[in-house]
């Protein structure tokens, strides 16, 4: 072999050493390639930020490239999805939405947006029951008969935080108040980061929060669980009862957060995006997270994701009609 060859040979065999590296670090299409951009609605310290940041950096880790979140709060979510669905659609760019993004239709009747045609669906990535949770300083109640009891006998004397106008957290708490025949004043805020520091604060009195966001104040005795709006107890939460179990069979609220793009961004991108999200959500540092947070990760992707966000579409229709909510 003369000296040509043999440095030909040196090159390949270098080049088949690295492969699996590179194949390790850029996922099997060779995506990403640069840094990915994620639009997050909402202010750091909420739901979709607690759920956003482990995942990305998760992520990060796995591809050795950066996922970037870019928070973007306001107006209920809708600031941010608009501004997601008029990014450049070139794989590089995503959206990190919830459950809020699906109710936000029927609360914004002027949206310059459209959740079900604008984006490509892409996946869940985590589904948690709401939480009924008071400050402990401001409110003595311990569970959700002395709650309601305390309610009724002083009607409107109490206050609620949300992350804003048609968010999970606005509708959790308009559909108690029918449900149970109560009266809460809504405060809304721009995101449930900035509604929770209040009402660990004292500014406001409860919450229908995410468990996910919440988990810690209350673990840290910040914040006084009631009930989980839920038909079973939350994992991670053992002892904490559902909503059905203190009475209010009929009370269920779940928030999930999801993954879209922009629509015309590549098939290779979003296919290459849920691998590396499957890959992440399986492994045990996030498998573990989740379960401290009472979140669950379900199993629904692409078209199956797209199918879902319509019936939420049509489900959270109905419920702002029957629950008479407005803007406040």
């Amino acid at each position: 072999m003369n000296a040509l060859n043999r440095r030909k040979a040196l090159i390949t065999g270098a080049a088949a050493l690295a492969a699996p590296w590179v194949h390790a670090q850029s996922g099997a299409s060779g995506w990403p390639t640069k840094p990915v951009n994620v639009i997050v609605p909402f202010p750091p310290g909420g739901g979709t930020d607690a759920f956003a940041r482990p995942l990305f950096a998760q992520m990060s880790k796995n591809t050795g490239r950066q996922f970037v979140i870019d928070n973007k709060g306001g107006a209920g979510g809708t600031l941010g999805a608009s501004l997601a669905a008029k990014a450049a659609p070139d794989g590089y760019n995503f959206f990190m939405g919830a459950v809020h993004h699906t109710i936000a239709p029927s609360m914004y009747p002027k949206l310059d947006y459209n959740i079900e045609t604008d984006f490509i669906p892409v996946g869940l990535v985590a589904s948690v029951p709401q939480v009924i949770v008071v400050n402990p300083q401001k409110v003595q109640a311990t569970n959700l008969k002395e709650l309601l009891a305390f309610i009724r006998s002083n009607p409107g004397r109490l206050n609620y935080g949300s992350a804003g106008n048609g968010t999970s957290h606005h509708l959790a708490g308009e559909l108690f108040k029918l449900q149970t025949k109560t009266f809460i004043t809504h405060i809304p805020y721009r995101g449930a980061g900035p509604a929770l520091q209040d009402l660990i604060a004292g500014q406001v009195d409860m919450m229908f929060d995410g468990l996910g966001s919440s988990s810690g104040h209350i673990k840290g005795g910040r914040l006084r669980a009631i009930a989980v709006a839920s038909d079973k107890r939350a994992p991670g939460f053992p002892d904490l009862v559902t909503a059905a179990e203190a009475g209010e069979k009929d009370y269920k609220v779940s928030t999930w957060y999801g993954i879209w793009a922009p629509k015309g961004t590549p098939a290779a991108a979003t296919t290459a995006m849920v691998a590396e999200m499957r890959k992440a959500l399986t492994g045990p540092e996030l498998r573990t997270m989740w379960n401290g947070m009472g979140a669950e990760t379900p199993d629904n992707w692409n078209a199956d994701f797209g199918r879902f966000v319509s019936a939420e579409v049509k489900r959270w229709a109905a419920v702002v009609k029957s629950s008479g909510a407005k803007l406040d």
